[in-house]
């Protein structure tokens, strides 16, 4: 095999998969969990989103351990944490002890984008990145898909504790597998001299500083403009993520009555489209930005345009058919998708110290999961007020149009010491 690179993009679709398909273990779960405890919309809410609460506030400090320890022992301990913490969710005994083990689930995975992205910037050529960070993050919708199917069965068979149980197991099946493969290119035993040359040598492609640049470190990062406005754009898209992966199960079932099963059958289908669409988006961008118009930003008019098309969320409330609405939502799902893939690559686009890019990529989802966080809870509160998700689509759509300007007028910058 010519391009062994590949196995790399295995491991982090694969890691990224795990990590929604723990996350969609408590949105497909939800309804037995609120009759066994007795929750209601608004306590739901704050159960999905507590996820987020040390997730968000341990972003940054992660990024910066990923820059100065690496990959290799960082996505380990983080992967390890949060499946044994799903694996205690089974074992939980009310609304209190849910949220605690939702709480170190979000330590834990907090070190995958950032881990994730640097071995991106390490092991893949600059005419790649596109690409690769669209088969990373596409794990984020194939996870959900296979994870609503399979675990809606679970529940339905065997109970919403066993579902918990084999998600954390399998977890610990893909720790092992890091453990004993990865390594940094440099030190990859199999790894072909040819191939090793090939990413030492272009991974920093199209760039006008040298391989070397200084890091900027936290405070250089806060000070650059074109980050701020990639936060932004972020959060702008995982909004509408959050809002589809903590509620579109019980919408299904609540507004639409349909059964648990049905109801984690149809979810899968708007993700397994957004994950084929999002890898062929992904490679396109790669095909119409090559050389130094990489590093100039021009990526930012695709994450644009992607957000521009994940719009169309606003259309839900205006139907009744789910066919449609299930056609709505894929295409929508299909568009954040890749505004936020499209999103990552652009920071490594722009970003121009290797350095820095774990640190800068657990800013780049602060931002977005400030605003994820709050989907889920502004969501329970409208269904509490409204007793329909209506105004929730209104409000993801708006979110998504303000994204289209913030990635075309705040992003036009390098990160770098010129700032």
């Amino acid at each position: 095999m010519k391009n062994k690179r590949v196995w790399i993009l295995v491991f982090l679709f694969f890691l990224s998969s795990i990590n929604y398909v723990d996350r969609v273990a408590l949105s497909v779960s939800a309804k037995p969990i609120a009759a066994e405890f007795g929750l209601s919309p608004v306590q739901l809410g704050y159960m999905f989103s507590s996820f987020l609460w040390l997730y968000v506030l341990c972003l940054i400090p992660m990024g910066m351990i990923v820059d100065r320890v690496g990959t290799r022992a960082v996505n380990a301990a983080g992967i390890g944490l949060w499946s044994l913490a799903t694996v205690f969710t089974g074992l939980a005994g009310g609304f209190g002890t849910l949220i605690a083990t939702r709480l170190a689930m979000g330590v834990g995975e907090s070190t995958s984008y950032p881990a994730g992205n640097r071995v991106i910037r390490e092991w893949m050529p600059a005419s790649e990145r596109g690409l690769a960070m669209s088969i990373f993050n596409s794990g984020a919708y194939f996870g959900p898909a296979i994870g609503s199917i399979v675990i809606g069965a679970l529940v339905a068979a065997a109970g919403w504790r066993i579902a918990f149980f084999v998600c954390g197991a399998i977890g610990f099946v893909w720790l092992a597998a890091w453990l004993m493969r990865y390594r940094v290119p440099e030190l990859t035993p199999w790894l072909d001299p040819e191939e090793r040359a090939l990413i030492l040598r272009e991974r920093n492609a199209g760039s006008d500083l040298p391989a070397g640049t200084p890091a900027l470190g936290i405070a250089g990062l806060i000070g650059a403009p074109t980050l701020w406005g990639i936060m932004l754009t972020q959060g702008c898209g995982v909004y509408t993520q959050y809002l589809f992966l903590t509620w579109l199960p019980g919408y299904l079932q609540t507004q639409k009555g349909i059964g648990l099963l049905a109801s984690a059958t149809l979810m899968a289908v708007p993700y397994l489209g957004a994950v084929v669409l999002g890898i062929l988006l992904g490679r396109v961008s790669d095909r119409l930005l090559t050389g130094h118009v990489v590093t100039t930003g021009r990526r930012r008019l695709m994450v644009a345009a992607m957000m521009l098309l994940g719009s169309v969320i606003l259309l839900v409330p205006t139907t009744n058919s789910v066919p449609t609405i299930l056609l709505l939502i894929t295409v929508a799902l299909t568009g954040v998708s890749s505004a936020i893939s499209l999103n990552f690559a652009l920071l490594n686009d722009v970003l121009k110290s290797p350095a820095d890019i774990g640190t800068a990529t657990g800013m780049q989802v602060f931002g977005g999961n400030v605003f994820g966080l709050l989907a889920p809870i502004i969501t329970g509160y409208v269904i509490a007020a409204t007793g329909n998700f209506d105004l929730a689509f209104v409000i993801a759509g708006c979110l998504l149009v303000i994204g289209v300007v913030s990635s075309l007028v705040l992003t036009r910058g390098t990160i770098d010491a010129r700032v």
